[in-house]
């Protein structure tokens, strides 16, 4: 059996990962859509990088998928996509999905959300205030 930390690092190895500031660069130039991968909670819970089309990962196979009568029109093989999830995993799985799908300028944000507010990006709606994780009580 695979794991799924071993699904990722393979994924890694087979797609571009993208730091903060070179996510950034491209992001600012115009130069590729971002596509948000999470699911609908997390976006309300956490917020989300300011232009990013969200495609929850669920459909993200018929939504890139041209034949599917899902498809978003956004998403053409020929485009630059960086997608992106909360830490890096779900991303580089997705964006190793679009290049088994014949998308071939797809990339990821390796540090996620979390990296990037982390690096003092802006962030878009998203809960007012989320609670230390070491000041909630143990259960």
């Amino acid at each position: 059996m695979r794991t799924a930390a071993e699904m990722v690092a393979d994924a890694k190895q087979k797609v571009e990962n993208l730091s903060v500031e070179d996510a950034a660069r491209e992001l600012e130039s115009g130069a590729a859509l971002l596509v948000d991968i999470r699911e609908p909670g997390e976006r309300l819970k956490r917020g989300a990088i300011a232009g990013a089309m969200h495609v929850p990962r669920g459909m993200l196979e018929f939504w890139a998928d041209p034949t599917s009568r899902y498809h978003r029109k956004q998403l053409r093989p020929d485009r630059r996509i960086i997608l992106y999830c909360a830490g890096g995993g779900r991303s580089a799985l997705a964006a190793a999905t679009l290049q088994d799908m014949g998308y071939e300028r797809v990339a990821h944000l390796e540090a996620g959300l979390r990296g990037w507010k982390e690096a003092g990006r802006p962030v878009e709606g998203g809960a007012v205030h989320e609670p230390n994780r070491e000041s909630l009580p143990n259960r």
